[in-house]
């Protein structure tokens, strides 16, 4: 996989989560925090806290880290699946 194609395959798995249910298309500044997140971090656990800290700061509520830990074990699959390909 292409690293622009993980990229957007990233930002769907996020818009798809919609952790707040204000609608897919709704979190597209978070999605870009959440990418760089998921190339700045390798751990999932410290990746899901990342996460949480990203939406909390935008919209002042905190999501359940179990929820984060399962975005964050996604996007970093979609990750190192990019970086293995030539």
């Amino acid at each position: 996989m292409e690293e622009s194609h993980a990229v957007r395959e990233m930002i769907k798995i996020i818009a798809k989560w919609d952790p707040f249910k204000y609608g897919e298309e709704f979190y597209e500044t978070e999605a870009v925090d959440v990418v760089q997140a998921v190339y700045d971090e390798n751990d999932p656990d410290l990746l899901a806290k990342s996460i949480q800290q990203i939406f909390e700061t935008s919209f002042e509520q905190t999501l359940p880290i179990a929820s984060c830990r399962e975005v964050a074990g996604q996007l970093l699959f979609i990750k190192n699946s990019s970086s293995c390909t030539p």
